[in-house]
């Protein structure tokens, strides 16, 4: 069974188009015009094992929030798609990563049901690059809307920018993979992680 998303979408201010297969290899083709947000991207594909195409075109002259956030609708988009019918799947899935000084604690569940809980350091640089730092939240919002799952992020310390951010993508990317994943058991019975029969 193939389980790959694709979604185009394309506004007066972006065009985006994303395509991922939850059962790739890491293989992660990105360009966004935003050098830090493909570097985040990069990461969840990698530590996903998501093979992942992102391409847009944004209204950068202005600024990058645009083209950011609209990736993430698109990628949350893609990523629904890409479960279908979500047979099998082990549907829940956390993983805590450390990148130096900083800690990303991730617990995702695939739900249908879209929510964000999410707390980082306050205090932080600004910018990274071209990247806004206060994006990242919203990020998790856009794609928790399309995705419709439930994402807790929780970054309980960190000093550097660069750190905080990327510990929450690469953690992000092993919950979702683990949350994605296909269970034997629950496949071979054709089961569907819910008690409502419905997800």
């Amino acid at each position: 069974m193939s389980r790959v998303g694709r979604v185009e979408r394309s506004t007066k201010e972006t065009s985006v188009l994303v395509e991922i297969d939850l059962d790739g290899t890491g293989k992660v083709d990105v360009s966004t015009g935003v050098g830090f947000y493909d570097h985040m991207l990069d990461q969840l594909g990698k530590h996903g094992l998501f093979d992942l195409t992102v391409k847009t075109e944004g209204d950068l002259h202005i600024d990058s929030h645009h083209t950011i956030e609209d990736t993430a609708l698109a990628l949350g988009a893609a990523f629904k798609q890409s479960l279908g019918d979500k047979v099998g799947i082990y549907r829940f899935g956390n993983c805590t990563v450390p990148l130096d000084e900083s800690l990303a604690q991730v617990t995702v569940d695939l739900s249908g049901r879209p929510y964000l809980v999410h707390t980082e350091p306050e205090k932080m640089a600004p910018m990274i690059g071209e990247y806004d730092t206060t994006m990242t939240r919203h990020i998790l919002e856009s794609f928790v809307a399309q995705a419709q799952i439930a994402l807790h992020v929780h970054v309980p310390y960190g000093r550097n920018a660069h750190h905080i951010v990327e510990c929450q993508f690469k953690a992000l990317a092993r919950a979702l993979r683990y949350a994605s994943e296909i269970d034997p058991r629950a496949a071979a019975a054709g089961i569907l992680p819910s008690t409502k029969g419905a997800l």
